[in-house]
């Protein structure tokens, strides 16, 4: 695997992915995603994530420890990797509503999302993809750096160790069975 990339998502919200509670990725995008917007450009990703934007009042589960921001020289450790089996973005609010079981998000955070415009986004719609995530057998660490940082969703990684999918546990979801047969 030469090229990896990173999602960066909040780290409550990978520990919730991680343990299967949750399903899907709502995104609508961050500041630097240029002049296009986001998109769930990646069918395959690590989970990368953030501290900085990790606020408690925005999820409906999970522990909230106010971390700081990542530092150059930090240790990263990914534990996770994704894969999107389908992604989609909607329009309908009420397809939107119907996937609260399957995610912590807040339920005022989405609606801004979904009404937000900007960066190639209309309002009224929001990226959606259902995931399904696979616990590394070894975490993966290195070292922190700069181009990691800022308000953007998709990282290049460095190159991960060798075979470090090949060893990848699937995690149980039954509400990721669920998505799949709807």
């Amino acid at each position: 695997m030469s090229d990896a990339i990173g999602f960066k998502e909040w780290q409550v919200v990978c520990d919730a992915l991680a343990s299967g509670r949750q399903t899907v990725i709502l995104r609508k995008g961050g500041i630097h995603e240029g002049r296009a917007g986001f998109s769930f450009a990646h069918e395959s990703f690590f989970l990368f994530p953030t501290r900085f934007h990790a606020q408690g009042d925005h999820v409906t589960e999970g522990s909230v420890s106010p971390m700081p921001e990542w530092q150059p020289g930090d240790l990263v450790r990914i534990t996770h990797h994704a894969k999107a089996i389908w992604a989609k973005t909607l329009a309908d609010w009420s397809q939107v509503e119907a996937l609260a079981p399957y995610h912590i998000y807040a339920p005022d955070l989405v609606r801004e999302r979904f009404d937000w415009e900007g960066k190639g986004m209309t309002a009224g719609s929001i990226h959606v993809a259902l995931v399904q995530v696979s616990q590394l057998a070894e975490p993966w660490e290195f070292p922190y750096a700069p181009k990691y940082g800022g308000c953007r969703s998709w990282v290049n990684l460095p190159p991960p160790p060798e075979d470090i999918l090949t060893s990848a546990r699937p995690i149980p979801s039954n509400r990721l069975l669920e998505l799949i047969s709807m």
